[in-house]
């Protein structure tokens, strides 16, 4: 058996992206790998529970061989076997990213010789990751422009400090995955977007961050519809709220953001902040955002063929991803700088 690929954990991005993309491609292209080093740029260097949680997954979707598998492990080995399909689960008990477990596992579950579906539990809108709306009203779209997608229902959602949210996922296996060229941003035509209060809070709140929001954005597109609502007390006990904003182009792009409330933060400010990311994509004639930028990159490495694809500032995680990419694969990037601002990302594709 050939010598584990070694992959140091520290660089770049230094978390959980260089853990999640590599343990995707290994799964995808039955080679073993070792990470050292794990999440050593975090203040809690190695595996946290929701990382645990995302191994487990992948380990259970490809009957792979691991050792290093527990709370706080800053080294583990991989030997995947075949992606072969079924049900599997993953409970992460605090609220990490229900995204960030479809982000390890989905592509592999893309490639099963089985329809797979997927348990998850943990936190549904959580900072520091997508909510899991972005997942579905964004990243799905731009999913099946390479030719796949998945079905999505959402049990109960879950907020921070607690989680306990669950949605369950269907994903039926493609053959192959086909590049993208998404390099004219087009002008956005309309904006739509959700602000929710779940839990004991009022439904005022919503409505103050919509508001807010909408006048930000009227500077740019009058045809802007934001819903407001308070989220079913059965489907979220827990006290949250937030924001999605989504941008959509004559050139079927789609450009999303969002933001989560704060304590000690107005309503209105949470609606700011989520606008002022939507807009600063917008100002860079960027054809998908910031949290989708870096999320394609292993989309692109598996299409058949070559893909170009418009972004703003080449973000860490994306040069992440890229690294991973090139460390596993034969797969090759190239960052095209334009002088008008913004970059063009093109990957040669499967090999």
């Amino acid at each position: 058996m050939s010598q584990p690929i070694a992959i140091d954990g520290s660089l770049l991005e230094g978390g959980g992206q260089i853990l999640r993309v590599a343990l995707t491609l290994s799964c995808l292209k039955r080679i073993s790998i070792r990470i050292y080093n794990i999440r050593a740029g975090r203040n809690k260097p190695g595996l946290m529970e929701q990382h645990l949680k995302g191994l487990e997954l992948v380990r259970a979707l490809s009957n792979a061989q691991v050792t290093g598998a527990f709370i706080g492990s800053t080294e583990i080995s991989f030997s995947p076997k075949e992606i072969v399909g079924g049900t599997f689960n993953a409970f992460v008990k605090t609220a990490g990213s229900i995204s960030l477990l479809l982000q390890v596992a989905l592509p592999c579950a893309l490639f099963a010789q089985f329809p797979v579906n997927l348990r998850l539990r943990g936190g549904t809108n959580a900072e520091m990751a997508p909510q899991v709306d972005y997942m579905t009203e964004v990243f799905r779209p731009i999913l099946e422009k390479f030719g796949a997608t998945f079905d999505f229902e959402l049990i109960k959602r879950g907020y921070f400090p607690k989680g306990g949210g669950e949605v369950v996922i269907s994903i039926q296996p493609v053959k192959e995955l086909k590049g993208i060229h998404l390099v004219n941003p087009g002008k956005v035509t309309s904006i739509s977007g959700w602000s929710f209060v779940a839990g004991a809070l009022p439904p005022h709140i919503s409505n103050r961050m919509a508001e807010s929001a909408r006048r930000m954005l009227l500077k740019v597109c009058r045809n802007i519809n934001i819903e407001s609502y308070k989220e079913d007390h059965n489907v979220a006990p827990d006290n949250a709220s937030g924001i999605i904003l989504i941008a959509y182009t004559d050139t079927e792009c789609i450009l999303g953001a969002d933001a989560l409330g704060k304590r000690n933060e107005t309503p209105e400010k949470t609606g700011e902040r989520a606008s002022e990311m939507l807009l600063k994509n917008m100002d860079h004639q960027t054809c998908v955002d910031n949290y989708c930028q870096d999320q394609i990159i292993v989309f692109m490495a598996l299409a058949s063929g070559p893909s170009s694809v418009k972004v703003g500032e080449i973000t860490l995680h994306t040069k992440t991803a890229i690294y991973v990419v090139e460390t596993l694969t034969k797969v090759k990037f190239n960052i095209e700088t334009l002088e008008t601002g913004g970059s063009i990302i093109h990957c040669t594709g499967s090999q």
